[in-house]
């Protein structure tokens, strides 16, 4: 478990689906596509414009603390680890195979940035966005949101605009502040 004090290293968060894989895009028929589709059609599933290369950006300025947290389940887990491998994500990235996680709930993402002691976290979900809130500082609601980002987040349309946010926040010298824990509304 990694040390929570109260100043912590930047440590970077990312979610992988519609966040790098962009599965909404894929010409054999959108998400359906990666989930159901064989193995050739799963791995041609594009990646977000500019993930890898907006990725490969960051993780130097993250000393190399960047983690891929994602929700899913076996079978999903196994063909996105196969998609990685398959798109040279690693090399391209700077991100290891070991700095990789999954969970089964978007809630227990919580449990990852909070072992991890994330600082700054990339999600689509806004579900994921209120499980998380309080233990990362920074969370960026990234893609098209359905509903306004709440106050405690970042709207993060594009890549491009995940880069221009984090990079900052991280101001020389920065150490982020241990996030505190909100009281649960008692209504």
């Amino acid at each position: 478990m990694i040390d929570n004090s109260t100043q912590r290293e930047p440590r970077l968060g990312i979610d992988i689906g519609r966040v790098i894989i962009d599965g909404a895009a894929h010409p054999a028929g959108g998400d359906t596509a990666f989930f159901s589709g064989n193995e050739a059609t799963m791995l041609a599933t594009p990646e977000m414009p500019d993930a890898v290369e907006v990725i490969a950006r960051l993780v130097p300025l993250f000393d190399g603390r960047v983690w891929l947290v994602s929700k899913c389940g076996p079978r999903t887990q196994a063909r996105t680890l196969r998609w990685l491998d398959g798109h040279d994500f690693y090399r391209r990235s700077g991100i290891t195979p070991d700095q990789v996680r999954f969970c089964r709930a978007r809630a227990d993402k919580r449990t990852h940035c909070l072992e991890l002691a994330l600082t700054h976290f990339v999600d689509d979900h806004p579900e994921v966005h209120a499980a998380i809130r309080g233990a990362v500082t920074h969370q960026y609601f990234f893609g098209p949101q359905r509903r306004p980002v709440s106050r405690y987040g970042h709207p993060a349309p594009t890549w491009i605009d995940v880069e221009r946010l984090v990079t900052r926040s991280l101001r020389p010298g920065w150490k982020a502040e241990q996030p505190t824990v909100p009281t649960p509304d008692r209504r």
